[in-house]
């Protein structure tokens, strides 16, 4: 069967993107068409696969700079943009049923009693109106792919999957609480950096909610918790990356600040 081959106004009005769209992707190296006999560009599978992989990461938030890094060094094909995707859109409709259950609760609650308990007014304010969802888990998830396969193959990432799904289960989470749970552990960092507090019982608390947190997933693997820890100083460091993560370089900063403070007094088992 011979490929169906598309001009440049056909592709474009088949992606719902414009010609000028297409122009700049081809001037920034991110796709080259086919030339036909004539001069004319003509678009087929591969070149619709590779515009599938740079809307797709467009989506995620990257610039077209940083997809040209990643296209170039191939670490982001188009079957790892195909997981990614599927990954955001299950993270999302994870995030809603969340939602959801929480309103529905509330909704009862309020039925049933005439009122909201002031910390179940807080919890639903926090996960389902004040959540920045442009800095949502499937888009740091994409954010941090690339590095993540400098550091493990993709078999060892397949078994990091299945060890963080089995440590929702051990923190008694599933994976929508267990994100929030983090996100408001974050928006304590964002409380405590801001008040340059770095010593008190409540700073301390973080720090050992923190540690736990990571410890259903690593659980006492030095060789995880050494891995993790370069990925995630790597990803501070990357602008790119840092900015789609719910958490600032200077927050993630404090929150080691305060954990190597209890450390240094005894407080905290030393870093493996």
């Amino acid at each position: 069967m011979n490929e169906p081959w598309f001009g440049p106004a056909e592709m474009a009005e088949r992606l719902g993107i414009s010609v000028k769209a297409l122009r700049v992707y081809e001037r920034k190296g991110l796709i080259r068409p086919v030339r036909t006999a004539a001069g004319y560009r003509a678009y087929g599978t591969e070149q619709a696969a590779r515009l599938h992989q740079i809307l797709a990461l467009k989506q995620f938030g990257f610039s077209l700079q940083r997809i040209g890094q990643l296209l170039a060094v191939g670490s982001t094909g188009l079957g790892a943009v195909l997981e990614l995707q599927q990954q955001m859109l299950q993270a999302r409709r994870s995030e809603a049923d969340h939602a959801l259950s929480l309103i529905d609760a509330a909704r009862k609650t309020l039925a049933r009693e005439g009122r909201l308990p002031p910390d179940d007014i807080v919890r639903l304010t926090r996960e389902t109106v004040m959540y920045d969802k442009s800095k949502t888990p499937e888009e740091w998830r994409a954010a941090f792919a690339p590095i993540l396969a400098k550091h493990y193959t993709p078999e060892r990432r397949e078994e990091l999957i299945r060890l963080k799904r089995q440590a929702y289960a051990v923190a008694g989470y599933d994976e929508p609480s267990f994100s929030a749970a983090w996100r408001t552990m974050f928006e304590e960092a964002r409380a405590l950096t801001a008040a340059n507090d770095a010593s008190s019982p409540r700073a301390c608390a973080l720090a050992r909610r923190w540690i736990e947190m990571i410890s259903y997933f690593t659980r006492g693997d030095a060789e995880i918790e050494r891995k993790e820890r370069a990925i995630w100083e790597e990803a501070m460091s990357d602008p790119t990356v840092a900015d789609k993560i719910p958490i600032s370089s200077e927050e993630f900063a404090f929150v080691q600040k305060i954990a190597d403070g209890m450390r240094a007094r005894g407080e905290l088992p030393l870093r493996a």
